[in-house]
């Protein structure tokens, strides 16, 4: 059941008929998921591709490519044509659900706009020149040699794609540790969820949900923060609202009143509408009244967890400074309110929390997800069906990007570069010797390129230009490279910048597997030939070669064969056990062969669960007289990230710009109009956007999305970052808004001034100093941070060019200690 209940029947007898209830469909309450025309008994409502192309005559399994629930369709084909995609029943993500994006917008793929042969430029200025795979190749090797015999083996770096297959993406690592000789490879992982690897490692010891979807229809108690998963997750929302139905209670916790919220036949029973940025002040409060009201799970922290780490937190949480009275006014949210909402989360069976976006792109990101983790262990919620915490991830393999070692100072299985033991596996599976130091993350290249010394950079399936912060910022960095390689369906915004374009594959072309939110291993498997004639890790491959180092497979089964063989929780996977199964859950391997849906059962996976005091520290991005309101932003459920694959499809009558949602207090300040054009800017740049007054936001926060190049809604936001992981600040921009008579903004570039990579090391320094807990040794914390993730050169930056007068006094303290000289 989809529980939207969209249909009704209009009219009676001879004259009755399917609506929706006296409006449109596209403004009811369908989400065009399909479930209506796959249940039609009679045949009146299907697929209009059934008449145009015919009846299917083969079908092949597959996963979709969009959101991280991993839904399994049936890809019906006649010929070499898809006819249409149909949930699969037995899909352990989807169970027969589906969504607008996963069952209809798959057309791109065969879109006219795809580049399907490799294409060549000397600068960025001059016209693209079609070539062959041999000389494009030859050409990205050239220049990417020259650049590291000129300014040394570090000069160079990749990204990989969290929309390609864990096989892709493992090969592309590789390829930047082996043939590139060192460790500058980043995910996009890095502007989304890489908060959540942080804090769920430093507290459950591996970096990844705790549950399979079907969990949540055993929780008594729903907590959704940050996360909007009618929009975003809308398979997962449709299991959520059918555990709710059935009388599980919902808390809310979101600057928005979203469709997650308050739609048809569901309302969250607390909404804790909070301010921008002040996540942890309430999570803190609401652990606070578990502590103060002897609400503690006693049995349960004391036989799982670490003792001297949770009598350290509980002192910590108890403090009036964590209380909801105390944090009321910089949250925005009444302590009354957080006071009930605890008390119900506590006192239920089983409490689950599911967070998105809203949690990790923010300047306390990691201390969120600790936070998180907090609650659940204090209510003793994790290890069984209903309970755990739970990353709604963003794009199809995020996940697996990064279990695939697609962090710099990470290999594969969230294993640190620096760990020996870790090294010898590859150095002798590669036949290289490693290095030890961590590499550049995105924000570290793109900063280091506008000092001229990153100068080439291999972007798998990702548009850094339109998706990261700052976009002056990053295309200035771009701008500013020798080489720059992307490997996409399309010629997107990144590609503007690029000298070698190599053109790459759809889902429906791909061989390989993905990882979805919940760990589960989908086998993705090709419904039509390359349209290239070469699969990505083919181009990968002959890439490492011709930079001198031979790697090779003749199918992607090998490389998950050689994933198994390098990688603990991957042990047990192979195509045939995926085939024979249908999906596992990592880990997987000789203590549970057929996969762990549940983590953390008797013990986590750190032994004992650790308690993180998670101090709040108000963000540096906040309202000014200049820029007087708050922007966050998001996604909505007919468009997918930055657009590139949806607004190739019909999914554009529903949303075909991005639009400034508005209080209409705030817009009546400023006379502005509902649907007319509005000029948004921050403190780093501008843009225009049509307007929507709504009550959806609170006065004083305005929200938008960031689907479309022509509005580039990052134009806006800051390089204001999580602290421990640089994810960026997406949810939090001080802005204004006026009323503009022009069409969509041109972005404006220009060059950027001073030292980029030494104002990020200031930053980045004093950002941890603040947000590590001061009650032991915290400069022994920061130093210790700095060496895990911060490479040689900028320590050396640190120590040598920086005016120690910038610095906290608990970074000059770190600097002092060996480690960090």
């Amino acid at each position: 059941m989809q529980g939207t209940f969209a249909l009704t029947i209009e009219n009676r007898g001879f004259e009755a008929r399917v609506s929706s209830s006296g409006t449109s469909f596209i403004d009811s309450e369908c989400v065009s998921c399909g479930a209506c025309v796959q249940a039609c008994p009679t045949g009146a409502l299907t697929e209009k591709t059934l008449l145009t192309i015919g009846a299917p005559t083969r079908s092949v399994i597959t996963t979709c490519a969009y959101c991280g629930v991993g839904c399994s369709f049936k890809a019906e084909m006649r010929g070499d044509e898809l006819v249409r995609m149909v949930p699969l029943k037995d899909g352990g993500a989807n169970a027969g659900h589906s969504c607008v994006k996963g069952r209809f917008a798959w057309g791109y793929a065969t879109h006219d706009d795809r580049i399907t042969k490799p294409l060549i430029r000397e600068k960025i200025t001059d016209e693209w020149r079609e070539v062959s795979f041999e000389e494009a190749i030859a050409f990205a090797a050239a220049g990417l040699k020259k650049i590291q015999a000129e300014s040394g083996v570090d000069s160079i770096g990749g990204i990989t794609s969290s929309r390609c297959t864990n096989e892709e993406v493992f090969v592309v690592q590789k390829m930047v540790r082996a043939a590139f000789g060192n460790n500058n490879v980043d995910t996009c992982a890095r502007v989304c969820h890489s908060p959540t690897g942080y804090g769920l490692n430093q507290t459950f010891g591996t970096s990844a949900g705790t549950q399979d979807f079907e969990s949540v229809e055993f929780s008594d108690v729903i907590m959704v923060i940050g996360a909007n998963p009618a929009a975003a997750h809308p398979v997962f929302n449709s299991r959520m609202k059918q555990a709710i139905r059935r009388g599980a209670k919902l808390i809310v916790v979101d600057p928005r009143a979203t469709e997650t919220v308050k739609s048809a036949h569901v309302e969250a029973d607390y909404h804790l509408q909070l301010l921008p940025g002040t996540n942890v002040a309430v999570i803190n409060a609401l652990a606070h009244v578990v502590a103060t009201e002897g609400l503690i799970n006693r049995e349960f922290v004391n036989e799982r967890c670490d003792l001297e780490a949770f009598a350290e937190w509980e002192r910590f949480i108890s403090l009036e400074e964590n209380s909801p009275e105390f944090l009321e006014a910089a949250s925005g949210v009444p302590a009354q309110k957080i006071r009930e909402a605890a008390r119900l989360f506590a006192s239920v069976p089983n409490g689950s929390i599911y967070y998105g976006l809203g949690v990790t792109e923010h300047s306390q990101g990691s201390t969120m997800v600790m936070g998180i983790a907090n609650l659940a262990m204090a209510t003793g919620n994790i290890g069984r069906k209903g309970v755990g915490v739970n990353p709604l991830r963003g794009q199809n393999n995020v996940q697996g990007s990064c279990d695939m070692g697609s962090f710099p100072h990470e290999l594969p299985g969230y294993r640190h570069i620096s760990r020996d033991d870790v090294r010898e596996i590859f150095n002798k599976k590669w036949g290289v010797t490693l290095r030890p130091e961590p590499g550049l993350r995105i924000p570290n290249m793109f900063d280091s390129a506008l000092g001229h010394k990153f100068r080439g950079l291999y972007v798998q399936g990702e548009d850094i230009a339109q998706s990261d912060p700052n976009t002056t910022h990053v295309h200035a960095a771009l701008r500013s490279m020798d080489m720059v390689i992307v490997q996409d369906l399309f010629l997107n915004e990144t590609s503007k910048f690029a000298h070698v374009f190599l053109p790459g594959t759809s889902f429906l072309e791909k061989d390989g597997t993905f990882t979805n939110a919940e760990r589960r291993i989908n086998r993705v498997r090709p419904v039509m030939q390359s349209r290239t004639g070469k699969t990505e890790y083919e181009v990968t491959c002959d890439l490492s070669r011709a930079m001198g180092y031979d790697m090779s497979y003749t199918q992607a089964s090998e490389i998950m064969d050689e994933i198994a063989a390098t990688t603990p929780t991957f042990a047990g996977v192979s195509f045939e056990h995926l085939d024979r199964m249908g999906s596992l859950q990592w880990p997987v391997n000789d203590k549970a062969p057929d996969g762990t849906p549940t983590m953390h059962i008797n013990e986590f996976v750190r032994g004992e669960g650790k308690f993180m005091p998670t101090p709040y520290v108000a963000t540096l991005e906040k309202s000014t007289r200049k820029f007087p309101l708050l922007l966050t932003t998001g996604r909505i459920l007919s468009q997918y990230n930055v657009g590139a694959q949806t607004r190739r499809t019909a999914n554009n009558i529903w949303h075909s710009e991005d639009i400034l949602d508005i209080h209409e207090s705030d817009a009546e300040m400023r006379g502005i109009k509902d649907g007319s054009w509005v000029k948004l800017s921050s403190r780093v740049g501008e843009t225009i956007m049509h307007a929507r007054i709504t009550d959806s936001v609170p006065a004083g926060v305005v929200y938008t999305t960031f689907h479309f190049p022509e509005s580039g809604a990052n134009v806006i936001t800051t390089d204001y970052s999580d602290w421990a992981t640089n994810c960026p600040e997406y949810k939090v921009t001080a802005v204004e808004i006026s009323p503009s008579e022009k069409g969509p903004a041109v972005i404006h570039e220009h060059d950027i001034a001073g030292d980029s990579q030494l104002d990020s090391i200031i930053r980045m320094a004093n950002q941890i100093a603040a947000n590590v807990p001061k009650a032991t040794a915290p400069e022994i914390e920061v130093a210790h941070h700095i060496v895990q993730f911060w490479t040689p050169e900028m320590r050396e930056r640190l120590h040598a060019d920086v005016d120690r007068s910038k610095l906290d006094p608990i970074v000059l303290k770190a600097m002092e200690l060996e480690s960090v000289k």
